[in-house]
């Protein structure tokens, strides 16, 4: 098919609705990173998106909703905390998982009981949910274990042919996906993966906050991921991704033995002064490692890079979400030195 850009106009998000009225897929932008949006209690439209991404079916998606209060047509019961916590962080990049009733197939949950709920804050994919009058599901506009699209061009670039058309809402704001959580009890809950709304915050309405194993860990065999982002290698450029924890000057040393001529770093701002080989920076603190780390990795295949030394962020904060995704990307191989 031949993929339409279209803009953010009323006209053009009206067209995109319609699209996804019909069952078909539109490429989407939203705060956090584009998706690919399909009404997502349509069976058909969401196996679409599934086949364009190359995506597993046990991956499920997460649903794109207008309001929180719009969650009691597609879930069989939300806990009060939850209400809290949309109160708090809704609109935002927060997605909640309740359970679900049947307005939402199995094919959109990966064949779970459960379903992820967001409320997104971009205008542009607010304003889309409303006027296409449907839940919306959409994972990242990538192809499948790729690193996440955060411009219209991305989405162009990894889906022209393969869905009916893409909105260009600008750059997206955070760069990594929604915090994922799962609530334990009346006053807890477990983050399955970490995003820009952090521990710290929601600790603000929760009393505990349990960071799941495996945001830093691989699931065990035979284990369902509750979440996206959980159970495959995910975020991966065409280059080697290789983790190193520690110093610049520890950093330096290490890549100055490990044939430097035919790698790349990506390496803090600010560390390029102690640094002599190639390298692209990505932030200097969390914030601006998450904005950045997809679009570099992308960049980093473009110059043809195969092996690339990334100096690992901190976990603190928003940190731990921009960790998570790189230890997904180098397929958990991390050198601690």
């Amino acid at each position: 098919m031949d993929t339409v850009l279209l803009s953010d106009s009323a006209a053009d998000i009206e067209k995109a609705a319609e699209l996804i009225k019909n069952g078909q897929i539109v490429g989407i932008p939203t705060e956090t990173v584009y998706g690919l949006g399909a009404d997502a209690s349509n069976e058909e439209a969401v196996r679409s998106i599934f086949a364009a991404k190359g995506r597993p079916a046990d991956n499920p998606l997460i649903v794109h909703l207008a309001d929180f209060s719009d969650a009691v047509n597609y879930t069989s019961g939300i806990p009060d905390l939850a209400f809290r916590l949309a109160e708090r962080f809704c609109p935002g990049p927060l997605t909640i998982v309740l359970p679900k009733n049947d307005r939402i197939p199995m094919v959109t949950s990966g064949g779970l009981d459960t379903v992820g709920i967001r409320v997104p804050s971009h205008p542009v994919m607010h304003e889309l949910i409303a006027v296409s009058g449907k839940p919306i599901a959409a994972p990242s506009a990538n192809t499948s274990g790729y690193p996440s699209p955060t411009s219209a061009a991305h989405v162009m670039r990894d889906m022209n042919g393969k869905v009916a058309a893409v909105v260009d809402g600008g750059e997206s704001q955070f760069g990594v996906e929604s915090t994922v959580i799962a609530i334990e009890s009346a006053d807890t809950v477990r983050i399955l993966r970490p995003g820009c709304v952090t521990r710290e915050m929601l600790l603000e309405v929760c009393g505990d906050v349990i960071i799941d194993h495996a945001i830093l860990n691989e699931l065990a065999a035979g284990e369902k991921a509750a979440s996206p982002g959980m159970k495959y290698k995910h975020y991966s450029p065409k280059a080697d991704i290789i983790m190193v924890e520690g110093t610049i000057e520890a950093f330096t040393k290490f890549v100055s033995e490990n044939e430097p001529e035919k790698t790349y770093s990506l390496i803090y701002n600010g560390d390029e002064k102690y640094f002599p080989y190639r390298f692209m920076t990505y932030g200097g603190d969390s914030l601006q490692q998450a904005h950045q780390l997809f679009s570099k990795l992308r960049e980093l295949d473009d110059i043809g890079a195969e092996k690339v030394y990334v100096r690992a962020p901190s976990k603190d904060g928003v940190g731990l979400a921009v960790y998570n995704r790189l230890i997904r990307a180098a397929g958990f191989e991390v050198i601690r030195i």
